[in-house]
């Protein structure tokens, strides 16, 4: 499946070119910021009419990796939703492709700044979940062994910028899943600040490609950030 694999604080991990994060050990696949129901938000609040395809495209790619890894356990790791508004109004067709990528697996909502409250959507809603070492949660904090989201990361090699994890020892960042969704570059002061001297950016795309994350490198420019 074109992933890399590496251990992050005594864990295996693989990220997979899509952006999610397998452990093939405790046979768990987690996804950060699908934000579905983001075009639906922009229309609603600025009557911008964008194609309504993202919903599709997000869940067909979940879809994807969920084949590929057959996974007991699904986390998405806050702002699955653009709005509670979008989670609500969701087509009968997105509801049922839901009800079928959880079918016969643990599905846990972790709650995002965008998507604060439980959703009518199966699944069981928390503010973080432990799993093995890992801490999975939306938001940094100042804890070891964490895993989120929330920054949308993107990391530029040779001219072109990528969704990326970030992480170093003790702290992860995972890109962000959804068709809609901007980014921030990795030497941002806002996403430097998170780490050591020493991190690490994992590309996503056709395959999985760890590179050291320097501060020789030029910073990259935001890109449509929306955390």
């Amino acid at each position: 499946m074109n992933g890399y694999s590496f251990i992050f604080c005594e864990t295996q991990c693989t990220a997979l070119p899509s952006g999610a994060l397998y452990l093939p050990d405790h046979e768990t696949l987690c996804v950060s910021d699908l934000h579905l129901g983001k075009s639906d938000r922009i229309a609603r609040r600025s009557g911008v009419m964008l194609p309504p395809y993202e919903v599709q495209e997000t869940l067909e790619k979940l879809q994807s990796d969920i084949n590929q890894t057959n996974p007991k356990t699904i986390i998405c790791l806050g702002d699955s939703f653009d709005d509670m508004d979008a989670a609500q109004s969701l087509t009968d067709d997105t509801r049922l492709h839901l009800i079928g990528l959880q079918a016969g697996r643990k599905w846990i909502w972790i709650e995002g700044n965008h998507d604060p409250g439980p959703i009518d959507l199966g699944g069981t809603h928390l503010m973080q979940i432990q799993i093995g070492t890992l801490t999975f949660r939306h938001i940094a904090t100042d804890a070891s062994a964490e895993v989120s989201g929330h920054y949308h990361p993107k990391h530029r090699v040779t001219g072109r910028s990528r969704p990326s994890f970030l992480y170093d020892q003790t702290r992860m960042i995972l890109p962000a899943y959804g068709a809609y969704t901007g980014g921030l570059g990795s030497h941002t002061p806002e996403l430097r600040r998170l780490f050591n001297a020493h991190p690490m950016a994992i590309l996503t795309g056709k395959r999985a490609i760890a590179v050291p994350l320097t501060k020789s490198q030029p910073p990259a420019r935001p890109h449509g950030r929306s955390y």
